[in-house]
Order: C-alpha cells, then structure tokens, then sequence
C-alpha cells in the first residue's frame, strides 16, 4: 500500500524522475506553455507553482538591483537563487524565428520576471488545459501555461479582436437547420 507516498513514479528510478522533471520545469518557465501528458502536467503544477512561490515570497527584493539590496536582503535573495538553480538549469536556450538562438537565465528570469508578475497573486500560477489523446499511443496530452503570461496579456490589449475559444462552442451555437427532401 502507498500509505503517506505523494507524488507520481513514471515508472522511472528516482534519478531519472528528477531530472525530467528539472527538464520540464526549465522549458515551463522558458515557453511559459509546454504540451506534455496528463499526470506529467499535474506533476509538472506542483514543482513549478513551489519554485514561483519561494521567488514570490521575497517580495521586492527578488527584482529590484543587486547593488541597491542592503547586506540582509543580498543573503535572502542568494538563498533564494540558490535555491531555484538547485532544481532547474540556469541557462535555457530559446529558438528565435529564423534559427536564431538566444540564451536565457532561467533562475532570473524566475527571480524577477515572474515574481513580479505574481507578487498580487497568492498561488495558481498555472493552468492545465486537456488537450485529448495523442495519435501514437492514445495518452491523455495537456497544455500547462503559465497565467498572465505574455500571450494572454496581448490577447486583453485593446483593439485586438477576440476569436472564438473552441469550435465545439462556435458550432453549437449555430441551430441545426433540417434538410429538405427536394
């Protein structure tokens, strides 16, 4: 019995299990969406909402200058760092249109980016979409985003014009008209 063990195994040692999970994480907050399985996205919300937390909790320390921090404010945020790159890479590598590929440090942009973004929120960074299954072997596939995140925020500028969100509502709206028999 799995009395008291949380957490999914995948079938995989506890190594391996780390490490996609450092991958995952690393390309959540690199893309802010990534496509992936089911129990793999519920995993994935786990991780990711603890990493956005410890940065959150800071407060304006994650993101204001280096230089400008008083000496306690420093330690904090060095713990912090420290404790973000512990888990994921801190260098992600993004491919640009065109092939053009561009470095970025993924623990700053944790730090400062999203703990900005997130400082008024209490938790639920993220959202997991299902997608349906995949065409290969029928697993159940998910889209887990990031919320607030850039496509969102360009999505409720003004003047852009919303589209519909599914087809299944824009179809089921539309009445059934009867065929006529000639």
């Amino acid at each position: 019995m799995r009395h008291g063990n949380t957490g999914r195994k995948f079938d995989r040692n506890t190594s391996s299990r780390r490490a996609m999970l450092r991958n995952l994480v690393a390309n959540l907050v690199l893309n802010e969406r990534i496509e992936t399985t089911d129990a793999k996205a519920k995993e994935l919300r786990r991780v990711a909402e603890r990493l956005i937390s410890k940065a959150r909790r800071l407060g304006a320390t994650a993101y204001t200058p280096h230089a400008t921090l008083s000496p306690a404010d420093r330690a904090r945020r060095t713990s912090a760092s420290r404790a973000i790159s512990s888990y994921i890479p801190r260098f992600g590598v993004r491919v640009e249109s065109g092939g053009a590929l561009t470095r970025i440090d993924l623990v700053e942009k944790v730090l400062i980016e999203l703990a900005k973004r997130y400082e008024s929120r209490a938790g639920g960074y993220t959202r997991i979409v299902k997608l349906g299954p995949r065409r290969g072997d029928n697993a159940p596939i998910s889209l887990i985003e990031l919320v607030d995140g850039p496509s969102a925020q360009a999505a409720s500028e003004p003047g852009v014009a919303k589209t519909a969100t599914s087809s299944k509502t824009a179809t089921a709206a539309e009445p059934a008209t009867p065929a006529k028999a000639g």
